[in-house]
């Protein structure tokens, strides 16, 4: 009997609203026949991230397209990686012999490094490799202190404080991310000049391995060979890599992640005039402290849905497809933050939208 290679599998990673599932859809929409299963996951109620992969044009149907993609939408993959991802690798082992590679999205809130050793188990391990992990950096959000909770008052403190190297939870896990890369993608090159792109470059380093590669690109268009093929094994070196992770819960069996201070709530609305919703969700972001903002929008008289993605106060957004003849027209958000009062948000948006 011919024996399978291992199927290399490739993890991206990254803060929120880097770029990751923008970059994900380019990779599927270049895959040149290969064959790619995708497992997401979602931070968050809505399986956002998910549908909006379906969207692909990967010249397949929409059954096979919703056999490719997993969504865990049950918090971040390191905290459910045995109760969730581990069934769902299993299946796609088994599958094997019919996939050429496979694609897995973290949440934005996500430390990869547990799930890049779950890849040393033996079940997976035998059948599966780490090609690579990418992790997406979103420029202009790390060059204007974004990152961080309270950016401002951080800077302030950071510069009363030359010693103080980690300012938050926030600045934590953006460096456990890039410890664990094999690959660092510094996106949205095109919304920052090239001072401050210089200025990231240099910051990013600092907290990679030397043998790390920093590229850039405009929303994560890079050649398909630059993604994948990397051979990196991460699963075999992914243990002396040093994370704030570690060093916070050394010698501790069950620990709460940092992340486990952030809310996502979802709020649902009617049909809402587009102008009067991007205005109303920036009073939100910068009243509120809301990191990540996300949904679809039904907008009054338009067949199509509108997609929208925001970080801090920058929103894109784009009719991604018509509606569904017996799809209800409704607006969907989720808000990502710190001690986030969904009511009181709901309310806030409802009172702007006047619904």
């Amino acid at each position: 009997m011919k024996t399978l290679a291992k199927l290399p599998v490739t993890i991206v990673t990254g803060f929120l609203g880097s770029g990751k599932t923008t970059l994900l859809r380019h990779m599927l929409d270049n895959a040149q026949g290969r064959r790619i299963a995708v497992i997401v996951n979602e931070f968050g109620e809505l399986g956002i991230d998910g549908e909006i992969l379906k969207q692909c044009s990967i010249g397949c149907t929409e059954e096979e397209a919703n056999g490719r993609v997993y969504e865990l939408a049950n918090g971040c993959l390191c905290c459910t990686v045995q109760e969730e991802f581990f069934p769902v690798m299993r299946e796609l082992v088994a599958r094997r012999g019919d996939l050429d590679h496979i694609l897995i999205e973290t949440s934005g809130l996500a430390l990869p490094k547990p799930l890049v050793q779950a890849f040393q188990w033996p079940e997976i391990r035998s059948a599966c490799t780490v090609d690579a992990v990418i992790t997406v950096v979103d420029s202009p959000a790390v060059a204007a202190g974004t990152f961080a909770a309270f950016p401002d008052q951080v800077d302030a403190m950071r510069k009363l404080d030359p010693n103080l190297d980690h300012e938050s939870p926030l600045h934590e896990l953006f460096a456990d991310q890039l410890a664990s890369a094999d690959l660092v993608i510094l996106n949205k090159t095109d919304l920052i000049s090239p001072e401050d792109l210089a200025r990231v470059r240099l910051e990013v380093a600092e907290e990679l391995p030397p043998a790390v590669k920093i590229v850039e690109a405009s929303s994560g268009r890079l050649p398909l060979d630059v993604l994948i093929g990397l051979g990196a094994g991460s699963e075999e070196h992914i243990d002396g890599r040093h994370s704030h992770h570690d060093h916070h819960h050394e010698g501790e069996d069950d620990h709460d992640h940092d992340h486990d201070a952030f809310d996502s709530i979802s709020i649902d609305l009617p049909q809402a005039d587009e102008a009067l919703l991007l205005d109303a969700l920036s009073q939100l972001v910068v009243q509120h402290g809301i990191l990540r903002v996300k949904g679809f929008a039904a907008i009054p008289n338009k067949p199509m849905r509108l997609l929208i993605q925001g970080v801090g106060t920058r929103f894109d957004k784009h009719f991604d497809r018509a509606w569904g003849a017996d799809e209800a027209r409704i607006t969907r958000l989720v808000l990502i933050g710190q001690d986030l009062d969904a009511a009181g948000l709901e309310a806030q948006l409802r009172a702007a939208l006047s619904v």
